[in-house]
């Protein structure tokens, strides 16, 4: 396999797990967010809202790979 490609197909990756990383931050930070109690409900709130910026942001950079060099 060519360099090129291997980075492409590492990077790929990457990306793909990013977006599993925010699905899972979601999935998890949506009932933890009512289930636990008052200090800890806000870090899992903020987990949720990490998780779909994670998962908006990986799946921009699968469709568009090169979308922030410029």
């Amino acid at each position: 396999m060519p360099l090129r490609a291997a980075w492409s197909y590492n990077v790929t990756l990457f990306h793909w797990l990013v977006v599993v990383a925010g699905i899972a931050l979601v999935t998890w930070g949506l009932p933890a967010a009512h289930r636990m109690k008052s200090p800890f409900d806000c870090l899992a709130a903020l987990a949720v809202l990490a998780g779909v910026i994670a998962g908006l942001l990986g799946t921009l950079l699968i469709a568009v790979p090169d979308f922030f060099k410029g």
